[in-house]
C-alpha cells in the first residue's frame, strides 16, 4: 500500500465489552466496506478462540473468516503468533502486544488497548513507535460498542 496508513488506537474503557469483541465489530465493519483483513493475535489458542467468537458476535450477522493457515483466502483472516500476514490486505486489527513492522503496507492499522492497566504499557510503546515510523496515531475512547 502506500505511506498513508491511518493507525487508530481503541482503547477500552472497564465498561466495555473484550478486546475480541471489539475485534469482531471492526473486521464487520471493515469487510462491510469491501476491504481485506487481518486479525493479529498472540498464539494458537487465541486464534481458535476468537475464531470461535466469530462465528457468534456480534449476533445475527455473517463475517467470512477463517484461520490464516487453513484459509488464506478468506475475506477476514486471524493470524497467531509470529505468522505472515497475507498479502493483498488492507486492514490490520492488532491484539499483540507488539507493533506491526512496515506498517505503510497497509491502508489501515487498529490496535486495540486492553482496559487492564497493567497490559496497556505495551500499547504505549507501540504509539511510540509508530510516531518513529512518522505515523500520526489517533486515539478513540471506547465505552461501549
Amino acid at each position: 500500500m502506500s505511506d498513508g496508513c491511518q493507525v487508530d488506537f481503541y482503547v477500552l474503557e472497564a465498561s466495555a465489552p473484550s478486546p475480541a469483541h471489539l475485534a469482531c465489530r471492526l473486521c464487520l465493519r471493515a469487510w462491510q466496506e469491501g476491504f481485506r483483513v487481518s486479525v493479529l493475535v498472540a498464539d494458537e489458542g487465541e486464534a481458535r478462540a476468537l475464531d470461535d467468537l466469530m462465528w457468534d458476535y456480534p449476533d445475527g450477522r455473517f463475517l467470512p473468516h477463517g484461520l490464516a493457515a487453513d484459509e488464506p483466502e478468506s475475506p477476514v483472516v486471524i493470524v497467531p503468533g509470529a505468522g505472515a500476514i497475507p498479502t493483498e490486505r488492507d486492514v490490520v486489527v492488532n491484539l499483540t502486544p507488539e507493533a506491526v513492522q512496515q506498517p505503510t503496507r497497509f491502508r489501515r492499522l487498529l490496535e486495540i488497548v486492553p482496559a487492564d492497566e497493567a497490559l496497556r504499557d505495551a500499547s504505549r510503546n507501540k504509539y511510540r513507535w509508530y510516531r518513529s515510523q512518522g505515523l500520526q496515531p489517533h486515539h478513540h475512547s471506547m465505552r461501549t460498542f
